[in-house]
């Protein structure tokens, strides 16, 4: 498992690789310009910003669980409601 710290040493292209061949695809929002894909990778959320116009990846940050873009997220989350 790789921690935070060395994935955020690695170049943006490492990042990828490695990202793609070891992280879970969690799910896909729309965000402005971006498609933003989150990942689980170990025990921590990365966002990859995808920008469709130039098709490349623009950056790939971790999750800022503060930010105004959970809301996009929370909303595809559908839980079961429990039966009384």
């Amino acid at each position: 498992m790789i921690a935070y710290t060395e994935f955020d040493e690695l170049t943006l292209e490492d990042k990828i690789s490695t990202l793609y061949e070891k992280g879970t695809f969690v799910m896909a929002i729309r965000y402005y310009g971006y498609k933003i894909n989150l990942y689980l990778l170990g025990n921590f959320y990365l966002e990859v910003f995808i920008n469709h116009k130039f098709s490349l990846i623009e950056k790939i940050i971790p999750l800022d669980r503060m930010h105004s873009r959970m809301k996009f997220y929370s909303d595809q989350i559908k839980l079961p409601k429990e039966e009384l």
